[in-house]
């Protein structure tokens, strides 16, 4: 099968977030399947030049904007059995940073039109094309009438994925003739108008052939408002064509036994090496060398829908159960300084870490004991995973991804891969919090098969292809 995957950022090129992780991950996973599978993405100025340095110059052409007709070159690099397109344009992408500017809607509306006329020009005839996000949301609308103009897009079904429903998309009445290049035709009740506006994410979700989301149970959460944004009434209209697939991790990049960032290798049989781990932990980040506390952490974004309302709630609750933490990431200023001034309060016992740091986090993944990440709402999140990979035990929220990647503790067989509560609420999450820390201290030989459970559960991106697979299958019939 021929698939052409649209993402406005794919690792290790550009990364801004967990798109570009799915984006880098998720199609050579599908070529290890024996799909023909090509990858385009804007050519950024923040794509370091070790990668330009393998990039082939194609072509170039003019693509059709509404009235403009902008200058669209296109690079070649082969890499993992999957070829990657860049799409070039200097007045669009050579940018100080990759999103946030003011012509965000003509910058992706150019990529958009670049996804759709790219396979005419190099010869390509996909299968499927595989959208991401409000950024290549118009593909699915474009490619509505463009399959029956251009040879090469005849038989190319669409598939658009939501990663985060939060961010959609969202412009002025006045853009669809003039920079969309869209007949009025386009902005009725089922396709891209919403309360007078435009709204990319719905148009796409309409038009697309097949909608996907991150994680089964955030497929189901976004019927409601409280996770939808307003597009509840949206997805409930189209939930014959949506399902939820679960995000995977790069299982290679993410392995204790061979992960050059931690102080001492380990494994699921051989866990010597986390002692190591943790001492390294907490001589980084200024915590008491002590071995029989138990390290709390989080890594993240400290905004308020990861949950940090009850985090900051429950600092004096958490130090009086005996553990240590230590918090690593930038966000919402009246976050920051709370963890500074917990640092301050608990000096030893509770670690600010005010930063963005992939050293610090790996440190963090393999010397912890316990991974908090009480969200609000998560798609799916790649956190939780990780820390189980590196058998620190997280401590969820039943949303999203974390309901369906963490398999919470059952004191009477003790199956489990972590810890779970189900409410918004500190007392909430304060009780398993406690029956974490009791476990590990009461219960050495228990915390040892859950530590093994969550280091040994599948969350490769074999699996997550193969879902992905299916879906393709039943768009196309092939």
């Amino acid at each position: 099968m021929n698939i052409l995957f649209a993402s406005s950022e794919v690792a290790p090129f550009i990364k801004t977030g967990g798109l570009a992780d799915v984006a880098g991950s998720l199609p050579q996973a599908l070529a290890k399947l024996g799909h023909d599978v090509r990858v385009i993405l804007p050519l950024y100025e923040k794509i370091g030049q070790e990668w330009r340095e393998q990039m082939n110059y194609l072509m170039n052409f003019h693509v059709h904007l509404a009235w403009r007709t902008p200058y669209c070159g296109i690079f070649e690099l082969q890499r993992d059995g999957v070829t990657y397109y860049f799409v070039d344009n200097e007045y669009y992408f050579k940018r100080w940073d990759v999103y946030g500017h003011y012509d965000d809607a003509e910058r992706y509306a150019f990529f958009s039109r670049a996804v759709i006329e790219t396979p005419g020009h190099v010869g390509f005839c996909p299968d499927v094309i595989h959208c991401n996000d409000w950024q290549t949301a118009l593909v699915p609308i474009y490619l509505l009438d463009e399959r029956q103009r251009v040879p090469e897009l005849r038989g190319a079904k669409s598939v658009y994925t939501i990663h985060n429903i939060e961010y959609q998309g969202r412009y002025g009445r006045d853009l669809l003739e003039d920079l969309f290049g869209l007949p009025g035709s386009y902005f009725h009740e089922r396709m891209l108008s919403f309360y007078g506006d435009i709204n990319l994410m719905k148009g796409a979700i309409y038009a697309a052939d097949y909608v996907t989301t991150v994680s089964p149970t955030y497929a189901g959460e976004l019927k409601y408002a409280f996770y939808a944004h307003g597009l509840e009434g949206v997805v409930a209209d189209n939930e014959h064509k949506i399902r939820g697939i679960l995000n995977g991790i790069d299982d290679v990049r993410y392995d204790p036994q061979s992960d050059p960032g931690l102080a001492k290798s380990f494994s699921a049989k051989q866990m010597a090496g986390k002692k190591v781990c943790k001492a390294t932990l907490q001589q980084m980040a200024g915590l008491e060398q002590d071995a029989d506390a138990p390290v709390i952490a989080c890594v993240s974004r400290l905004v308020s829908h990861k949950g940090f309302d009850l985090v900051v709630d429950a600092i004096h609750d958490i130090m009086a159960a005996g553990a240590q933490m230590v918090v690593l990431g930038t966000g919402e200023w009246r976050y920051e300084e709370a963890f500074r001034n917990a640092a301050w309060q608990y000096p030893g016992r509770f670690s600010a870490q005010i930063m963005y740091s992939d050293a610090f986090s790996t440190a963090i993944y393999g010397g912890a004991d316990l991974f908090l990440m009480p969200s609000v709402a998560e798609p799916c999140g790649l956190s939780q995973m990780i820390a189980m990979r590196y058998g620190t035990l997280p401590v969820v929220r039943e949303t999203g991804g974390l309901r369906d990647s963490v398999q919470p503790w059952n004191q009477f067989t003790g199956e489990g891969t972590g810890f779970t509560f189900t409410n918004i609420d500190k007392g909430d999450m304060m009780w398993v919090v406690r029956q974490a820390v009791e476990l590990y201290h009461s219960d050495p030989k228990a915390w040892k098969k859950l530590q093994k459970n969550a280091m040994t559960t599948d969350f490769s991106w074999g699996r997550s292809a193969k879902d992905y697979q299916e879906v393709y299958g039943w768009v196309t019939g092939k």
